[in-house]
């Protein structure tokens, strides 16, 4: 789990908060690096009322968001399958929303509870990014479980392949001070900017993100945001530290680069 004394160097507090960064050549330099990775991503306990960073991306690095109907169908999985009562498929549940009373297939009334709040999130064309707080036994296991294997259904159905779709389980690390959380914040709800994805002359589908319901008045978003922008006087307040701490990351990753690229000469 990360601790505060290791945001402390450049190179730890980048590659905490991009861990689906390029792993660099150079054995020697990468020692201390390749350990800090493994004490991060190894497994973890997941505990209610607890902050947890949650990202993976495709199987050999390959997209997994092609077009808009891909990302309309990932947001609609990260809904309708963030319940406590499986659902079974999307399809089976389109039957079931249209019920005054929900029930399942034996008549059982199925519960409304969620198993996790979504703080932020951002959908990458070949990964994607989320801030969850778990909110039932074991919810961020459940829920990942039935949002991983409900859209490679989909996808491999829609793209005539068959097999695993994304790159193993999904990674999690805990998110253990508020610190910690503010920064994450920012980079999940900028991580399209941090990859600097998405140039005039991309040919990638466009990342989404919960940026917009951070720096817009609105009702009905996704995410809790709440405890973020309730530590900001305004929103204009979060948007300038976001994109501050952002621009800090994208400075110290070049940074790193240039240290590889010296200890490789």
């Amino acid at each position: 789990m990360a601790t505060a004394n290791a945001f402390k160097s450049c190179s730890t507090y980048v590659t905490a908060l991009n861990p689906l960064c390029s792993k660099p050549s150079n054995s020697t330099w990468t020692s201390d690096v390749q350990v800090l990775l493994w004490f991060y991503m190894r497994k973890i306990p997941f505990e209610n009322g607890e902050f947890y960073h949650v990202y993976n991306r495709g199987v050999d690095k390959r997209i997994v968001f092609s077009d808009e109907d891909d990302l309309n169908r990932f947001m609609q999985s990260m809904e309708e399958f963030n319940v406590i009562d499986p659902i079974g498929s999307i399809y089976q549940n389109s039957f079931i929303k249209n019920k005054s009373d929900s029930t399942d297939q034996l008549g059982h009334p199925m519960s409304k509870l969620k198993l996790v709040n979504f703080i932020c999130y951002c959908l990458n064309p070949n990964h994607y990014h989320f801030i969850l707080e778990q909110v039932s036994d074991k919810g961020i296991e459940k829920f990942m479980q039935r949002l991983g294997n409900g859209y490679t259904k989909y996808f491999n159905n829609k793209n005539k392949r068959s097999g695993v779709l994304f790159q193993g389980k999904f990674k999690a690390v805990h998110i253990d001070s508020n610190e910690y959380l503010l920064h994450a914040s920012a980079y999940v709800n900028l991580n399209d900017r941090v990859h600097q994805l998405g140039g005039k002359d991309s040919k990638l589908v466009k990342s989404r993100s919960s940026w917009g319901e951070y720096t817009r008045k609105s009702k009905g978003d996704f995410c809790n945001k709440d405890i973020i922008l309730e530590q900001y006087k305004s929103v204009r307040e979060y948007q300038k530290f976001a994109e501050s701490s952002v621009e800090d990351m994208i400075k110290k990753k070049v940074e790193m680069k240039k240290m590889e690229g010296y200890l490789l000469e």
